[in-house]
């Protein structure tokens, strides 16, 4: 993971510059698993985050703004209570490891001035934030409890000592000799992987680390220890000591990697990582290890919070598409035996026709079929308890039913498949959705559809802000927007946009309107054929090539009476092909 001893070390610097003696002005607690705490003296838009998410610890100076409950949790409070008004006098690490400390004094409840500390364990899936005493390390509590059931190791819990996490037998590289170095790397399995032996013999040393120590010797990562040379374990040395000598004097460089195909960041660090220097990757520099942190996990952690947030709603959703398309198939098979219904009318005036050669008691009758122009023999079965009158009514009434039940089907075929397109739109929305607020608009549109059943509502939580539409100019200057969800389409298309806008929609695929803002003015192919890929991205054809998107002025688009939120008819409309390219569209959107 990329949150080293390293990343720790240098984030120690930068807050011990900006937090020290500044005091603690609020302590929020947006998430279950986060705090955020803002200072008196820092800039009004900075605050401390800590994250122990279980994917995305990580601690930072961010601007980030996030609702918070309108009841703070219990873990909040108590932090309130032990440390909001507190000055921060020191913030320091553990060793190497990945264990922050930020040391808090204050005025206890009897006027006493005590110092608090605020442990921060970065430790994936069992990262935590602890409040003990300094005087006796009692722990006061802790984000996440760890009882003995969970843990017969460590526990966690107010009351008990604080004991720092076990080192697992790692030493501090950076505190270290050359002998002492070759003795820990000798006690490892010599069938190791060099790059492996390194990240489990030494403290806050990550993968990628290890990897990129070993690259800078042009060691390949997966070599066993076994067969390095004295010479090799030298260079490794002498690699460790050059990065020691930069920690020392300070001079880090935090960056953030990108993977160039897929323009997604997939690394950050506070030195640089020699591994990326390659046309695959690029490495942007920053000032600040903040910066660079709160960057990174920005994207990781919202994303990972919109999945488990869309999680319940897609499972809800697509157990209704089965359903759906089970009761279609079944619909379908009844309308087959439905447009039967002529046969039975047939069967009806035939026996009339042949009443004088037909007795009650008789199983059948072979008559001709006086309305084919063959006039072919045609057997009609016969209910031997009926006369031949009853026989015919019998038909009759047989035809009637399924005359009415022909129209009755064809109109629940076609509401099954209007929900169907309506959901399928939905689990488009959800998929490529990137804003939570949309998530919550979503649900709102699902509970207002009876489709997820309304719960009783959290006093705890904020009523979240109405996402908005992405928005894109494209390569002529011209604003397109694109809804986020089919509440949204319905607002930017029909109440929004003007008459004379364009309005584009994938043909037969589910997925989001797409408004070009013409403001009077002429549009251009180009903008068009851009809008149309923001229309093709923003949809069920994603990933697809050549995806049909139709488009047509706004006021030639209408909402039939009744129909379901996203669900529209337009006429005088033409056709494009494309093919998204996400790289350009992502381009698209930061222009300006």
């Amino acid at each position: 993971m990329p949150f080293d001893g390293l990343v720790i070390n240098s984030l120690v610097l930068e807050l011990k510059t900006l937090l020290m003696n500044n005091r603690i002005e609020k302590i929020y607690q947006p998430e279950s698993d986060e705090i955020v705490m803002k200072f008196r003296n820092l800039h009004k838009d900075k605050k401390l985050l800590i994250s122990v998410n279980s994917n995305y610890p990580h601690v930072c100076l961010t601007n980030l703004q996030k609702d918070n409950p309108l009841n703070p949790p219990m873990f909040c409070m108590l932090l309130r209570k032990h440390i909001q008004g507190g000055k921060i006098i020191d913030v320091k690490q553990v060793d190497f490891e990945r264990i922050l400390i930020i040391s808090i004094e204050n005025y206890d409840e009897l006027g006493n001035l005590s110092v608090k500390e605020l442990i921060v364990e970065i430790m994936g899936k069992h990262s935590n934030i602890i409040l003990v005493d300094q005087d006796t390390y009692t722990i006061i509590d802790s984000i996440k409890r760890i009882p003995i059931n969970i843990s017969r190791q460590r526990q966690i819990l107010p009351g008990l000592k604080y004991e720092y996490p076990p080192t697992q037998g790692k030493i501090n590289i950076f505190e270290t000799d050359y002998k002492t170095y070759l003795n820990h790397i000798g006690k490892v399995p010599q069938n190791t992987p060099i790059y492996k032996a390194l990240y489990r013999s030494f403290q806050g040393i990550s993968p990628i680390i290890a990897k990129d120590v070993c690259y800078k010797n042009n060691i390949v990562a997966n070599t066993l220890v076994s067969t390095l040379t004295p010479k090799d374990f030298n260079n490794i040395w002498n690699t460790f000591v050059q990065l020691s000598s930069k920690i020392q004097q300070n001079k880090f460089e935090p960056n953030i990697v990108m993977d160039l195909k897929s323009n997604i960041l997939v690394d950050f660090s506070s030195c640089n990582l020699d591994i990326y220097n390659n046309e695959n990757f690029t490495k942007v520099y920053r000032n600040s290890i903040s910066s660079v942190i709160d960057e990174f996990y920005y994207e990781k952690d919202k994303y990972e919070r919109i999945k488990q947030k869309s999680m319940d709603l897609k499972k809800i959703i697509t157990r209704r598409l089965d359903r759906l398309h089970k009761k279609i198939q079944k619909q379908k098979e009844e309308l087959l035996t439905a447009k039967n219904a002529d046969k039975y009318k047939l069967y009806g005036e035939l026996i009339l026709a042949n009443m004088h050669r037909i007795t009650k008691g008789m199983k059948k009758i072979e008559v001709e079929n006086y309305y084919e122009p063959d006039l072919h023999l045609i057997n009609i079965p016969l209910d031997i308890r009926l006369s031949p009158s009853e026989n015919s009514q019998k038909y009759f009434k047989k035809y009637n039913k399924f005359k009415n039940a022909f129209k009755k089907i064809t109109v629940q075929i076609k509401e099954t498949n209007e929900e169907i397109n309506y959901l399928e739109n939905v689990l488009i929305s959800l998929e490529n959705t990137d804003d939570l607020s949309n998530v919550e608009d979503i649900k709102q549109e699902l509970i207002e559809q009876n489709i997820v059943k309304k719960k009783q509502k959290n006093k705890n939580k904020l009523q979240s802000q109405e996402s908005k539409p992405h928005k894109y100019y494209s390569s002529d200057g011209f604003v397109i927007q694109a809804g986020k969800n089919n509440k949204q389409n319905d607002r930017l298309t029909l109440k929004i946009s003007s008459k004379n806008d364009i309005w584009l929609h994938t043909k037969d695929i589910p997925g989001s309107h797409i408004i070009i803002q013409t403001e009077g003015k002429k549009v251009p192919d180009s903008t068009i054929f851009e809008a149309a890929e923001i229309a093709a991205y923003h949809s069920k054809g994603r990933h697809s090539s050549n995806v049909p998107v139709d488009y047509t002025y706004v006021k030639n688009v209408k909402k039939p009476s009744g129909a379901k939120p996203g669900m529209v008819i337009y006429d005088n409309f033409k056709t494009v092909f494309v093919t998204p390219n996400e790289m350009k569209i992502k381009e698209l959107k930061t222009q300006n």
